[in-house]
């Protein structure tokens, strides 16, 4: 997913296209990365009419730094020059503005938590679970390929009757929350990424935790518009 902001941090653009190039929240086909990263530049640029050339990335958190070079090796592959890189939550934070609160990035492989106090990340934290688990339940539910289930598990529509099956993904998910956040005194939990999209996900991470969940409109698009404002503002804070 590409997000694109002007010198003020307003939203401008968007393009996003799916694909299995990463895995438990590392790259594991660099080809098909670059080649999708070009394509949403092109459509943008040609959208924008003006050509896109600073760009910020984000990992998982507790990403080895071999790995995290790897997102910047794509991104100049693909044409653009790399000034910022953050962990994926702590960039999701630079649109929830927290003070004091964890942020929890529930990503297709991974569940990433940073916890904020007085606005300062204080503790990230990372562990391989997230929406590929989740298409895995539906998959071997239904008897459908991977594939197949992925696009059943993004059909609204059909999520009151995937929610029982998925459960146990989500309350796996919320203990994984709990144990990032367990040191540290959180009273709210702010749900960003792909996977908390799901109908009625915030309800169950909210029992299981017993304390307030909160999620945007639109959590998919917290992270990728919060890399985006970090690039901005390194461009304005050379």
């Amino acid at each position: 997913m590409l997000a694109v902001v002007d010198e003020e941090g307003t939203p401008v653009a968007g393009a996003m296209g799916f694909a299995q190039v990463v895995r438990d929240g590392l790259v594991v086909d660099y080809i098909g990365a670059v080649d999708i990263l070009r394509e949403l530049k092109a459509t943008l640029e040609e959208s924008l009419g003006a050509e896109l050339l600073k760009a910020g990335v984000a990992y998982p958190p507790g990403t080895s730094p071999g790995d995290q070079k790897a997102l910047h090796y794509i991104a100049e592959a693909a044409g653009f020059n790399v000034i910022a890189a953050l962990d994926e939550p702590t960039a999701a934070n630079n649109v929830l503005n927290i003070e004091d609160g964890a942020v929890i990035d529930i990503g297709g492989g991974t569940t990433g938590t940073a916890v904020i106090g007085q606005g300062q990340v204080v503790c990230v934290a990372d562990e391989p679970t997230g929406g590929t688990h989740v298409s895995l339940v539906i998959a071997g539910a239904y008897r459908l390929p991977f594939a197949e289930a992925e696009k059943l598990k993004m059909d609204s529509c059909k999520h009151q009757e995937l929610l029982p099956i998925i459960k146990p993904v989500i309350e796996k998910i919320a203990g994984i929350i709990r144990q990032h956040i367990q040191e540290h005194p959180v009273d709210q939990v702010y749900l960003v990424g792909g996977t908390s999209c799901f109908t009625g996900f915030e309800t169950i991470v909210a029992a299981e935790l017993q304390r307030p969940v909160i999620k945007p409109a639109n959590p998919f698009l917290v992270t990728p518009l919060g890399i985006a404002l970090a690039a901005a503002k390194t461009c304005s804070n050379p």
